[in-house]
């Protein structure tokens, strides 16, 4: 395409959005509010997957020992735990260790240790942590079946929670999504339709005399594409300070969130994408029957 036909297709469309001030209004409007939420679901995820994640880079499983557990036994285990796969680290804490640490802990209520020195009823444990938080359900269950294993405790039930949250959300948030988005596509087409009809008589000479029928939905294309653009950049400019200001505020708190140059990208492709996608389909299912050969 010729730069000076493409810049008329650019005014033509502009001069068509302008002239359709409250349909274009309306179409932006519904879009931005679409756009919006869509933006809100994509922080709210992003974080929401980085809590998970540090999450289960932090389960821990404990494994506690039978009162019976010789040393030899302990020795064994041990290696027997490295060996295992998805295993990154064994940490062996005796039952004295344990004993000291809960004394330094509670040092407020000495009283509670009285005479626990000579009848520790603490077991012997092992600490591990693995290098694929998913394995941790599956390697708990495997080393509980040990004979020396008493109990073993693991925070994944926490983990497997926060991630049935997660699903729920997107799977509510993708529900309104696509029903603001279908509302925003039908304004967006009713709104070309208003510019097709003003112009329908141009239309149909252009056909005519032998244009293309992709000359002729260009400017629909291009005023299809404006409107979804603005009506991506409000909310993109809205998500943009408000994130940031909360980002400020967790620093305070101590919080860990995803910083703005972090999920920026992501927002910008999103919004924008979606942005262009709403409004040129809606050009496009506005402009499709007027082109019937």
């Amino acid at each position: 395409m010729k730069p000076r036909t493409f810049r008329r297709h650019v005014r033509d469309a502009f001069r068509s959005f302008l002239r359709n001030g409250w349909m274009s209004f309306a179409s932006i409007a519904t879009v931005s509010i679409t756009l919006f939420l869509v933006g809100v679901f994509i922080l709210a995820a992003l974080n929401i997957d980085h809590l998970a994640k540090q999450t289960e880079s932090q389960v821990e499983i404990s494994i506690y020992l039978k009162m019976d557990t010789t040393q030899d036994a302990i020795q064994i285990m041990a290696s027997d735990l490295k060996q295992l796969p998805h295993v990154h680290s064994v940490r062996f804490v005796p039952r004295e260790e344990g004993l000291a640490w809960l004394k330094e802990t509670y040092a407020d209520e000495a009283d509670l240790f009285v005479g626990l020195d000579d009848d520790n009823p603490l077991p012997d444990a092992f600490f591990i942590k693995t290098d694929a938080p998913s394995q941790t359900a599956e390697l708990a269950q495997t080393i509980k079946q040990w004979p020396q294993v008493e109990k073993v405790r693991y925070a994944q039930e926490e983990v497997a929670k926060l991630l049935e949250i997660t699903t729920v959300i997107r799977q509510v948030m993708l529900v309104v999504v696509i029903g603001l988005a279908l509302t925003a596509t039908f304004l967006i087409s009713n709104t070309i339709k208003l510019t097709i009809l003003s112009r329908r008589e141009e239309v149909e000479l252009m056909r005519l005399v032998g244009a293309s029928k992709w000359y002729i939905r260009m400017p629909y294309f291009i005023e299809g594409a404006l409107i979804g653009l603005i009506g991506a950049g409000l909310p993109f400019m809205v998500l943009v300070y408000v994130y940031q200001r909360y980002v400020e505020g967790t620093e305070i708190l101590s919080m860990s969130v995803l910083t703005l140059q972090i999920v920026l990208v992501p927002l910008v492709v999103t919004l924008f994408g979606l942005g262009l996608i709403i409004g040129i389909w809606g050009s496009l299912s506005s402009i499709r029957k007027f082109l019937r050969a």
